[in-house]
């Protein structure tokens, strides 16, 4: 992480749950936002048929999301447990959803929409109690200035290292870019996070990341900002999967609900509302947010299966979010095959066992304090689980006057959906 003096990141970690939006005028298409226009990348799965540029720029004039509804979608995503929202203020392919006096291509300037999306969406989230963050593209495929992306200099599908380069331009990039960050930061009231993108398509030294993040911290001294502000970051975003090893200092794992960003109607590939219970608990266990991304549709609502998925796990949230909050690291290697959490309390302490297996009738936990346990219960509805205790023979020859053992627990069959949760309370020795 960086060593750069950036704000209190407290407040972020163990935030749980965020939810990403990705957003444009592509969704009118069902197209993958910015991405359709060059094919995909070389190597991502699954590929995209290329769009013709003018033809992916001109689809701006089919924009007209008239059932987007702002506390509507507050609501919604309040309802899931989520603590904060990022939103693609602007993608990759330059399209502002705010009211940018530095370019035409906004959906406030392009007809039918004629609305400024930030102006609706960010005073509803902070009345459902949300923190904001903002996606900013520092790259823009539209600006004639960045240059702007044409059939004929891009190549397709995307490969990275191969984008037109202006060089005569680039200091006027430059100012348009930080006077958009400029007008995010400055018009819209306070802004949690600016979460940036977009770095690949020059060098550290070309964008100068020190520059862009004392901008922000300029405008906005408590902003925290991510790691794609190369060197200057607060927090890491590992996208897509879960770090074999969980990132120093704060994190979040960057999370699409199928293999698609945006509101793709052809991609099928769902992840089931238990694989998206599973992902939040085994990345806050680990100390890190899960920032779990949804593609609206061009109408401005969200798809069906978004809106399941939302319901369900708002629904397993609301049961058990007890066990995703002030956790500690979990048991030791070999004392359970399942994901665990200690949660300190003044009396003792809580270890949580996340069932994201199903163990049979009992579940086994080794090297507990045996004689300290005091109840072990399903969080979801606080039912109390019928136990055993066995402490180790060693043990209580030697005269340990806290011995070790296992423990172990009747489960109820069927269990509760989704992934039932585990406590063994745990008096203070």
């Amino acid at each position: 992480m960086s060593t750069y003096p950036g704000p209190d990141t407290a407040w972020f970690t163990g935030l749980g749950l965020g939810i990403f939006i990705h957003w444009g005028h592509a969704a009118t298409r069902g197209w993958e936002l910015s991405w359709q226009m060059v094919g995909g990348v070389v190597g991502q799965y699954p590929p995209r048929d290329p769009v013709p540029c003018e033809e992916y720029f001109a689809n701006a004039a089919s924009f007209d999301p008239v059932r987007f509804d702002a506390a509507d979608w507050a609501a919604q995503i309040a309802a899931t447990g989520a603590r904060y929202v990022v939103f693609t203020a602007k993608h990759h392919d330059g399209f502002a959803l705010w009211d940018t006096a530095l370019s035409d291509y906004s959906s406030v300037r392009t007809a039918p929409c004629r609305r400024d999306i930030l102006a609706e969406l960010l005073p509803a989230l902070r009345a459902a109690g949300l923190r904001i963050g903002l996606y900013f593209s520092i790259v823009d495929w539209y600006s004639p200035l960045y240059p702007r992306y044409t059939d004929d200099t891009v190549c397709k599908p995307y490969v990275v290292g191969t984008y037109p380069v202006s060089p005569a331009t680039w200091g006027a990039y430059r100012t348009y870019m930080l006077g958009q960050l400029t007008e995010l930061l400055t018009a819209y009231g306070p802004v949690d996070i600016v979460w940036l993108d977009g770095g690949f398509e020059h060098t550290e030294a070309e964008w100068d990341f020190r520059g862009i993040r004392e901008h922000i911290r300029s405008l906005a001294p408590n902003c925290l900002v991510n790691d794609r502000c190369t060197g200057y970051g607060d927090f890491s975003t590992p996208e897509q999967s879960l770090p074999e090893v969980a990132p120093a200092g704060p994190w979040e794992q960057c999370l699409t609900m199928n293999e698609s960003w945006s509101h793709v109607p052809a991609d099928t590939a769902w992840k089931s509302p238990r694989d998206l219970v599973e992902a939040l608990v085994e990345t806050v266990i680990r100390g890190g947010n899960l920032l779990l991304d949804i593609g609206p549709d061009g109408d401005g609502t969200f798809p069906p299966p978004v809106v399941e998925r939302l319901g369900a796990l708002g629904a397993w949230v609301r049961s058990n979010g007890t066990a995703l909050t002030g956790l500690s690291p979990g048991l030791r290697p070999g004392q359970c095959r399942l994901p665990t959490a200690r949660q300190p309390g003044a009396d003792g302490e809580r270890v949580y066992v996340y069932l994201t297996l199903d163990p049979g009738p009992s579940l086994r936990v080794r090297g507990l304090p045996v004689r300290r346990v005091t109840g072990v219960s399903l969080v979801a509805d606080a039912q109390p689980l019928p136990y055993t205790a066995h402490p180790y023979v060693t043990d209580i020859q030697s005269g340990t006057p806290d011995p070790e053992g296992d423990v172990v627990v009747q489960l109820p069959h069927p269990l509760p959906a989704l992934v039932p949760v585990v406590a063994i309370d745990l008096a203070a020795r």
